[in-house]
């Protein structure tokens, strides 16, 4: 295994003839880290230049600007047969007219290793309790969806692995079996432990496979953490709605001496040394709202029973604004009912409304 740095990469795509004009920035600037060992979930938006990010890390594309190493050494100058990467893709890649056995020792069968393929199919099987075994003989054609990402992510642990990849593997999957294919890849993560990065647009997959998640937008780094800094500690709008679900209540406000007023809600302590009338939006998650008997007055336009988390997600307006709450399940809320509701002072964040950034 080995470390996996990133330092200020960047990759714009476009006109090969050595102009900027008319190239589309990919990524740009990025600096990160992936500790040995460890799984790295890049999370984002459609367009964001995650995959991109990925295949710069895996070496199939070289950045315009900045370095990949793996542990102290340049990619670049890494050979490739040394390299010892697996990749997992979204459309699994397999060799059609193989046999599912011939995709998946391919690589111990170039460097004249068949017989351990036995072994590794094997551990695998046991580990994940799928039976490979039926699937092997199979061409990719004969086989589903979920099938064939079994077979492909075989593949990518019959290496020797340094580091291993994964591009939205389970985005094509149907609901019911990506559920499956978590537990199961979790399992081999837990057993051949190497360090990852994970490419998706799914926080629960994000959460439930990584150690940290890298949020993108743009082809930035927004933030790094795991997923409860990353929740409760956003460094700014985007990460506040990106992030969590429900997502996070904004109201409009500015702050003045010393306290925060919005349209609602309000007063509320802040910072003193901002500009007088200083527009910022406040943050709060729906769990923070609660119902009271002497908080501001909203009209319910939306109610929706979450019964895994034994909870409604409560949606009210009043004078131009709207945010949500969490009521227990067996306290319904009804549509069309005026409630009052109190924010939690503890739980307030507040963001530069002309930026988005925090502000401390």
């Amino acid at each position: 295994m080995v470390s996996i740095t990133l330092e200020h990469v960047s990759k714009s795509f476009g006109p090969e003839d050595g102009e900027q004009r008319g190239r589309v920035p990919a990524v740009q600037n990025v600096s990160l880290k992936v500790n040995e060992g460890q799984v790295l979930a890049i999370l984002g938006p459609s367009g964001c230049g995650k995959s991109t990010l990925l295949r710069l890390a895996a070496g199939l594309i070289k950045p315009d600007s900045g370095r990949v190493l793996y542990d102290h050494d340049d990619l670049q100058e890494v050979p490739l047969m040394e390299r010892g990467i697996g990749m997992v893709f979204q459309d699994r890649a397999l060799v059609p007219h193989w046999t599912s056995r011939q995709n998946v020792g391919f690589f111990l069968s170039i460097r004249k290793r068949e017989e351990e393929v036995p072994e590794k199919l094997k551990q695998i099987a046991k580990i994940t309790g799928i039976g490979l075994d039926v699937l092997l003989e199979r061409k990719p054609g004969q086989l589903s969806g979920g099938e064939q990402q079994r077979v492909s992510i075989a593949r990518a642990l019959s290496r020797d692995l340094r580091v291993l990849f994964f591009d939205e593997p389970f985005a094509n999957l149907d609901a019911k079996y990506r559920t499956e294919a978590r537990v199961e890849l979790r399992r081999l993560m837990n057993a051949f432990p190497v360090t990852s990065i994970y490419v998706t647009h799914d926080q629960v997959e994000a959460v439930a496979l990584s150690h940290r998640i890298a949020i993108m937008r743009d082809g930035q780094l927004e933030q790094l953490g795991t997923y409860q800094d990353l929740r409760d500690n956003p460094v700014n709008t985007f990460i506040a709605t990106f992030v969590g679900t429900p997502i996070m209540n904004l109201f409009k406000g500015h702050a003045d001496d010393g306290a925060w007023r919005g349209e609602n809600f309000g007063p509320f302590p802040i910072r003193r040394d901002l500009p007088p009338q200083h527009p910022v939006t406040m943050g709060i998650r729906p769990e923070y709202v609660r119902l009271t008997e002497d908080g501001v007055y909203g009209v319910v336009e939306e109610t929706i029973p979450f019964y895994a988390e034994r909870h409604h997600l409560v949606t009210v307006h009043l004078a131009g604004e709207r945010w949500s709450l969490v009521t227990p399940l067996d306290q319904p809320v009804e549509w069309g009912a005026t409630i009052r509701c109190a924010l939690d002072p503890e739980r307030l964040l507040y963001f530069d409304t002309a930026t988005g950034q925090r502000i401390g």
